[in-house]
């Protein structure tokens, strides 16, 4: 069942999932979140993470458990950047807006803004094939900040491009996620990520996927680069890596 979300920006009661073929993904996943939270889970492999994700989208209806979400104007970053080979940066960015039925002159608006915010300024006649990993992924954050998402959810969007990419595009992420005041699900393997991101990450155990542990992360932003370098970043780190290990089992 999915209602409106009235007080939580998202929450999840008691979700279970078993798929047609008898798999159970997940059991049991109660969780709730904010105007204001970037809240990460973290889990094994095949644990129902992404699984999560597309409940909440309404991708996917969960067997058992609700979910409360206004799904009017609901981001989704996914895991490849999804951009339309033939269409140049600011086309890519004005999709959504365009399938939302706004007029041209409104769409080059939002999309100027959205590619302003993402730092493609000078980019926007670019084609994909062009671009590089990084350039594309802030190309799709742009593509669905045009629509001002209240909720944002993001798949593990930043698992395909090298370390230094990922780590601007996380500080890049955490800036967007001050200035635009998005309650925020992300998924990911990377503990370091979750840390450095977050305000409350959650560690799911392996198949069937349920909480097994909950951190709230007390680092104030912004969060420089400086941080994952501290050692309360790394005793934090550690804890999490070990319940997550713990997880395995």
């Amino acid at each position: 069942m999915t209602t409106v979300s009235t007080n939580g920006a998202l929450s999840f009661d008691g979700i279970g999932m078993i798929f047609p073929d008898g798999t159970e993904a997940l059991q049991e996943i109660t969780l709730s979140i904010d105007k204001g939270d970037f809240v990460t889970v973290v889990g094994p492999s095949g644990c129902g993470k992404s699984t999560l994700l597309r409940i909440a989208s309404g991708l996917l209806q969960p067997t058992a458990g609700s979910v409360a979400v206004d799904r009017a104007r609901l981001g989704y970053v996914f895991q490849d950047a999804t951009l339309l080979p033939w269409r140049t940066v600011r086309q890519n960015v004005e999709l959504l807006a365009e399938l939302h039925g706004f007029d041209s002159a409104e769409r080059k608006r939002l999309s100027s803004a959205a590619i302003d915010l993402v730092g493609l300024n000078g980019f926007e006649n670019h084609y994909p094939k062009s671009l590089s990993g990084g350039m594309k992924m802030r190309t799709s954050l742009a593509r669905t900040l045009t629509l001002k998402p209240p909720v944002f959810l993001f798949d593990e969007p930043f698992g395909a491009v090298d370390e230094i990419t990922r780590e601007h595009l996380n500080e890049e992420t955490q800036r967007l996620f001050q200035s635009e005041g998005f309650a925020g699900l992300f998924i990911t393997h990377s503990i370091r990520e979750a840390v450095f991101m977050s305000t409350k990450v959650y560690v799911m155990s392996a198949r069937p996927g349920r909480i097994v542990a909950e951190y709230d992360i007390p680092f104030d932003y912004p969060r420089q680069p400086e941080l994952r370098f501290d050692p309360d970043f790394a005793m934090l780190s550690g804890e999490v890596s070990q319940a997550l290990r713990g997880s395995h089992s």
